[in-house]
């Protein structure tokens, strides 16, 4: 176990990378001056630096005065030095603020001062309630709430509760401060145009970049904006008019347009359905039409081919036409007769006589016989 090397923890840029506002170095120049820093640190840093870092943080962050009394000596380095990486001890860096409704931006500019130098100890003084409000305006967060959210950070080593305004000489020695991190932008107080103007006179102030698009100001500024939907929403939720400091207009009002609002968004939903079933039957529609021309076309081919002009039927018309003709309209008999015979000639010749006779013309090849009425009486 002696021979055994603690694991040198991952560190904050690696760890955070391509998690929420964290980048790679590569598309952040906050993250890539870090990374350059802490190479170019590292480079000449003994490994104990880092075996003596925890690898993660399990309990809050503690206040100043919870802490017991340090007893080593303490001596004051140059940026120099302490960029050198051969300072034996962790370098004291000290940020303070306000850090009301703690956000990304805050957690940002924090993880910059811890990144300032390959081994830091980041304090973070926070102003109390009755010095924020005299100096900057009143804050949604009391000063209570904002230690607690910080405490919960994993940059921060320490907090200083009701720190003051301006960081005197006298405060800087008594918490061993080695530099000072804060943006860059001059803050004005009484007496003076930027509170930290000594102390950038000193060497003793590092610069962090401020994250663009949000801050506290910002987040107000977008309640204050939506105002009617935050007051409508506490109010679904229970939250009573009195409790949100609405009258009784106000609230009426809010509840006639929370129902106006689920009424649309059931009209939404009965939309967004009828819509769907609408498709469905749009898709239906096509494929049904689709089988009935493939249908027609099969009927219009069947027919052509039944009643087409070489179609079946024809075929069986023109035939059936041709036997019922030969069935009514036989062939007609032979135009020669069969020669006369001798007893057919004969009895021809006796009729002619008969005729001569009736007539009363002997001459005519008859017998001459006359018969008398009276014969014929008695007959």
């Amino acid at each position: 176990m002696d021979d055994e090397k603690v694991v040198q923890p991952m560190s904050t840029l690696e760890s955070d990378k391509n998690k929420g506002y964290i980048l790679s170095s590569a598309d952040d120049p906050i993250m890539s001056s870090i990374s350059k820093r802490k190479r170019r640190a590292e480079e000449s840093l003994d490994s104990i630096y880092y075996d003596k870092q925890p690898l993660a943080h399990y309990a809050p962050a503690p206040f100043t005065e919870e802490l017991p009394p340090s007893l080593e000596p303490w001596k004051r380095v140059t940026r120099e030095e302490a960029l050198s990486g051969r300072v034996t001890r962790p370098i004291r860096v000290y940020a303070d603020g306000i850090y009301d409704l703690f956000h990304a931006g805050h957690a940002r500019a924090l993880m910059q001062a811890k990144n300032l130098f390959p081994n830091t100890y980041l304090i973070v003084g926070v102003c109390s309630d009755n010095l924020t409000h005299s100096m900057k305006g009143y804050t949604v967060l009391s000063e209570t709430e904002r230690y607690e959210a910080l405490r919960h950070c994993r940059y921060i080593d320490e907090i200083v509760r009701d720190a003051p305004w301006t960081c005197t000489p006298e405060f800087l020695d008594e918490h061993r401060v080695d530099f000072v991190a804060h943006d860059d932008i001059p803050y004005g107080a009484a007496g003076t145009d930027d509170v930290y103007k000594d102390i950038k006179a000193k060497g003793m102030f590092m610069a962090t970049q401020r994250t663009e698009g949000i801050s506290t100001s910002d987040i107000i500024t977008r309640i204050v904006r939506d105002y009617d939907t935050y007051v409508r929403r506490n109010l679904a939720r229970g939250y009573s008019a009195k409790d949100l400091n609405v009258s009784y207009i106000n609230e009426k009002k809010f509840a006639i347009q929370n129902r106006v609002d689920k009424v649309k968004d059931k009209m939404k939903k009965v939309e967004s359905k009828t819509k769907q079933v609408v498709r469905n039957i749009e898709g239906k529609s096509h494929e049904l039409i689709q089988k009935w021309e493939e249908k027609s076309r099969e009927f219009i081919g069947n027919f052509l081919e039944f009643f087409g002009a070489d179609g079946t039927w024809n075929t069986f018309w023109r035939d059936g036409t041709s036997i019922i003709r030969q069935a009514l309209s036989p062939p007609a008999s032979p135009n020669r007769s069969p020669p006369d015979s001798p007893s057919s000639s004969r009895s021809t010749e006796g009729f002619d006589g008969l005729e001569g006779a009736e007539g009363g013309d002997p001459g005519a090849g008859g017998s001459g016989i006359e018969f008398s009425d009276s014969d014929s009486e008695e007959d």
